[in-house]
């Protein structure tokens, strides 16, 4: 597993499988059959989406028994593969039932090259969080494709100044044209990635999921408070109907 940093060394980094094996030992534990909770008078549980106290986006009931935590990052392709094979089944099967509430929280686990998408991705408002989510990992190829063309002396000169070392890899990966196209103005997007209360909390949040959950790479899911060992959809599908979601 790869460990966050921010420093720029990590910027070379080979970009692969983020997180270890894909066992499922956390399925194993059972619980009694939940009730499907039905969602506000012509609403959708899967379109209900609100910030947490935790840095991180929750979408469904956010009174589900059974509650999903990922910590995962926009640079990871294993994050990539879980959110394009795996995020329609999981709001289909289990989001859209009112049972099972789902929150990603950005961890860094490749460091500064994880700060500048997930400052833009963080920038929107809640309802476009995930969409936003979705068309970043959609597109993951696209910018790390770009990784190495990066200007490693213009990085090296700001590596003491996470805003630049933000701001010049959102020009040069593509990620600030990115949101532009779908949304985000120009100077807010400038502003998120120069916010010094939104890169300190980036980091904070980033290291209170190490210290809390013993995180160290990515995708990592917390079912109900425990880690759950697995990184794909097929595990954390039989995690969530061995807590009661069947």
């Amino acid at each position: 597993m790869i460990k966050p940093t921010f420093a720029l060394a990590a910027l070379s980094l080979a970009l692969v499988s983020c997180s270890g094996g894909d066992a499922t030992d956390g399925a194993s534990a059972t619980g009694d059959p939940v009730a499907a909770v039905k969602p506000p008078s012509g609403g959708d549980w899967t379109e209900t989406v609100a910030k947490t106290a935790d840095g991180g986006h929750l979408m469904g009931n956010p009174d589900a028994p059974i509650k999903l935590i990922e910590y995962g990052s926009r640079t990871c392709p294993t994050c990539a593969k879980f959110d394009v094979e795996g995020m329609a089944p999981l709001k289909k099967n289990f989001i859209s039932t009112g049972k099972v509430s789902y929150e990603f929280r950005e961890y860094p686990v490749h460091g500064a090259l994880d700060l500048a998408p997930s400052l833009l991705g963080t920038c929107v408002e809640p309802a476009a969080f995930f969409p936003m989510l979705d068309q970043m990992m959609a597109n993951q190829s696209d910018f790390l494709d770009k990784t190495g063309s990066l200007p490693q002396e213009q990085l090296a000169a700001v590596q003491d100044q996470p805003d630049k070392v933000a701001t010049i890899l959102a020009e040069k990966l593509g990620y600030l044209d990115f949101v532009k196209a779908r949304g985000l103005s120009e100077p807010q997007a400038r502003a998120c990635l120069t916010d010094p209360a939104r890169i300190k909390a980036f980091a904070a949040n980033g290291e209170r999921a190490t210290t809390e959950f013993q995180v160290g790479g990515t995708p990592t899911f917390i079912l109900n408070g425990n880690k759950i060992d697995t990184n794909s959809y097929q595990g954390v599908s039989e995690a969530l109907m061995a807590a009661g979601a069947r």
